[in-house]
């Protein structure tokens, strides 16, 4: 097991969601803004990485989060930057630095509101199969 291409994915899923057209004036972090960020955000999150190594080689599976924060009115406006960040990572494979990204799975999401209803969470989960 090796956790060695972490940083190549997270570089990776960077990449490919700063420059798509669809979330075009959305920032996209790796720590939550200082302070209250009015506006909509992306933040890539949390991750648990599992062994996928077998005979052929080294391999990883990694769990990752990304997490859709919007203090827009409604739902909305959240699901759509959500929809736009599944449909990009689920696109064709991204090119890692280190290791080879095998597939890109969608596993889960869970949208919710937080303080008192003004903002909206939606936290997205994928698997992603590197080799290494």
């Amino acid at each position: 097991m090796s956790y060695q291409a972490a940083a190549a994915l997270q570089t990776a899923v960077y990449q490919r969601l700063s420059g798509l057209p669809a979330l075009s004036g959305v920032s996209i972090v790796d720590a939550m803004p200082p302070g209250t960020a009015p506006g909509s955000f992306v933040l890539l999150g949390p991750e648990v990485v599992l062994d996928q190594s077998d005979g052929s080689g080294r391999g990883a599976e990694h769990r990752f989060d990304v997490t859709v924060i919007s203090d827009a009115a409604g739902f909305l406006g959240a699901k759509a930057i959500a929809g736009a960040v599944s449909a990009a990572l689920l696109a064709p494979p991204m090119s890692l630095s280190q290791g080879r990204l095998v597939s890109v799975a969608f596993l889960r999401a869970r949208a919710r509101r937080l303080d008192e209803g003004e903002v909206r969470r939606i936290d997205l989960t994928f698997r992603a199969r590197v080799d290494l």
